[in-house]
């Protein structure tokens, strides 16, 4: 059943064959399989890559600029839920090195954001709207 669907859950698992879900781990640990967990990642366009970069090299060449760049970062959730991500996990022998590509920011509905400005921290701010260039 692992095979056939390697993310499926442990409860689902046991559920479906009719077994406790501690007989389920104990077969599996006993089959050597792993739960291996996704890595969220934000979607990338073509380019994006060479423009990161691009900043890595200006920003080595000018260090005496870290101390008044601002750099955010915001977190975001959605009315329905949130995605737990250590219950998210693929069964394998071997790490798979799953990652679950998303586009989240078109459908968040409030947004949490902040700053860091050499050594202090701004925010956190809440929006009640997805965050754009010109909110």
């Amino acid at each position: 059943m692992v095979q056939r669907s390697p993310r499926l859950s442990t409860r689902r698992i046991a559920s479906r064959i009719g077994v406790s879900r501690m007989q389920v781990w104990r077969t599996l640990h006993e089959e050597n399989l792993h739960a291996f967990h996704d890595r969220r990642v934000q979607h990338l366009e073509p380019g994006d890559s060479a423009q990161r970069m691009d900043l890595c090299h200006w920003m080595t060449a000018h260090p005496q600029l870290l101390s008044v760049v601002l750099f955010t970062d915001e977190a975001s959730f959605t009315r329905d839920g949130t995605n737990n991500s250590p219950n998210v996990h693929t069964f394998s022998h071997d790490n798979p090195h799953e990652r679950s590509i998303t586009k989240f920011q078109s459908r968040f509905s409030v947004n949490v954001w902040c700053g860091l400005l050499g050594n202090k921290l701004i925010g956190p701010f809440v929006f009640d709207n997805n965050l754009t260039g010109n909110i």
